[in-house]
This record gives C-alpha cells, sequence and structure tokens, in this order.
C-alpha cells in the first residue's frame, strides 16, 4: 500500500526548511495564509528551490475572495503559473469557478497548458462548488492530478464522510489530499474513516519577533489578533507529532 504522505502549507522559506527539518515530504509555498493563501514571490520561489530537497508546489491565486476570475485575473494566473515552472516548481495548485458553483473548464484548460507537465493539484475552490461529485467526474476527465477539499467543511474532521466518499469515487484517478485544520489529535481518525494516503497541515505557531526597539500601538496591517512584533511560521514540532501519530497506523 501507498506510504502516507504529509504536505506542509507554508508562509515563506524559514517555514519550508521547519517543514523540511520536521520530516515533511512536501509544502505548499503561499503567501498571506490568513486570507487562505494567495500567490508567494518570485524571489520567494527561486529560494525555496534552491534551498529546499523536498517537492516545493506553488499556489497560484491573485487574490483573496471568491474564485470567480475576470480576464485579466486569468492572465495574472497564467503568467504567474509560467514563472513558478520556469523558476522549478514541482507542481501548481490552483482553480476557479464559474457563477453557477462549478468547475470552470476553459480556465482549467488554460491553467493545464500553461502548467506543461507539471502535476496541477485543484485548490479549495472546489469546497464551494454546487455539485461535489459532478465537479470530480470533471476533474478526472480534465486529468487533474490531485484535489485539496476539506470535504465541503469548514475543518476536514467535519468532511470526514464527503472526504470518505471522494476517496472511494477517485479511485485511482486522481489523488484526493484532505486538508484544514488536520493536527496530531485528529489525523489518525481522518486517515483511518476516509483512507486518504496524502494530507495537507499547516502546523503554523507563533514565534516572537528578534526586534529589540519595539514601539506598541502603530499597527502595519487589519489584524488586531497579531501584531508587527509576532510572526506566524511553521513549528516543526507540531509537524513531527503528525507524522509520530501516521506511523501508529
Amino acid at each position: 500500500m501507498k506510504p502516507y504522505l504529509i504536505e506542509v502549507c507554508v508562509n515563506s522559506v524559514e517555514s519550508g526548511l521547519a517543514a523540511e527539518q520536521a520530516g515533511a515530504q512536501r509544502i505548499e509555498l503561499c503567501d498571506n495564509l490568513q486570507e487562505g493563501g494567495t500567490t508567494p514571490s518570485f524571489g520567494t520561489i527561486k529560494q525555496a528551490k534552491e534551498l529546499l530537497k523536498l517537492a516545493v508546489n506553488v499556489l497560484i491565486r491573485p487574490r483573496a475572495g471568491d474564485f470567480l476570475y475576470t480576464p485579466s485575473e486569468m492572465k495574472i494566473i497564467l503568467d504567474d503559473i509560467r514563472m513558478a515552472v520556469d523558476l522549478g516548481a514541482d507542481g501548481i495548485v490552483c482553480g476557479s469557478l464559474t457563477p453557477t458553483g462549478e468547475i470552470n473548464l476553459i480556465q482549467l484548460e488554460q491553467m493545464l497548458e500553461a502548467c506543461g507537465s507539471v502535476p496541477f493539484t485543484f485548490h479549495r475552490a472546489f469546497d464551494l462548488v454546487a455539485d461535489p461529485f459532478e465537479s470530480l467526474k470533471k476533474l478526472q476527465r480534465m486529468e487533474v492530478k490531485r484535489l485539496l477539499t476539506s470535504g465541503l467543511a469548514p475543518k476536514a474532521e467535519e468532511g470526514i464522510p464527503v472526504l470518505k466518499e471522494l476517496v472511494k469515487a477517485a479511485g485511482d484517478e486522481i489523488i484526493i489530499l484532505p486538508g484544514s485544520g488536520i493536527r496530531a489529535h485528529n489525523i489518525i481518525r481522518i486517515a483511518r474513516e476516509t483512507e486518504a494516503r496524502e494530507f495537507h497541515v499547516s502546523g503554523r505557531n507563533r514565534f516572537p519577533s528578534e526586534m529589540i526597539f519595539q514601539r506598541g500601538g502603530v499597527p502595519m496591517g487589519a489584524r488586531a489578533d497579531l501584531s508587527e512584533y509576532e510572526h506566524e511560521r511553521t513549528d516543526p514540532t507540531i509537524i513531527q507529532a503528525i507524522l509520530s501519530n501516521l506511523t501508529k497506523l
């Protein structure tokens, strides 16, 4: 049977290094994880490929919010995909929907063409579709490599019934990658009940800034829960705990 694989969603090269140190087999490289993830800078992709030995999948998402993209946004997406591929991305993570909640097959075809031979993961836009099983069939016909989904629930643990059916319906044609809220305390249940073999985790924690002089009360962004003197990044101990629990299966 195929071994379990852990993909870590990371927001920086430093987080990627922490994920690699912890034993993860792949990362999804993003920016702005507090917004659900957006496209990382080209410099970040370049450095990740130069410094990391594990596989680097790159999220391509031009903005937060819905997945209904205008023609100008699609041009950005396609340019970003091509650039990520040129920089050596091992996989591309992207997706788009129609106004009626279906997979946008025209845009998906363009994305796949821009990827060339690089594997494509359809991301959690899938969790906003009107009909998940019809959408899965469309992804299978388009020969998408992998589907990242929480089972149409806020967290993967809540989406277990749908995830289990998706894994069954996907067979060997597409890899179902459960993600959202997966931690050491629930990975065993999710793995056993869904029968998935790959899992998408973040394992982030807050770390204090190393700034000596700190001026309070001058926020640079809208997040009231995170100051300029805290950083969110991958905590290797969280990833190690998840991997340790998987070995018990």
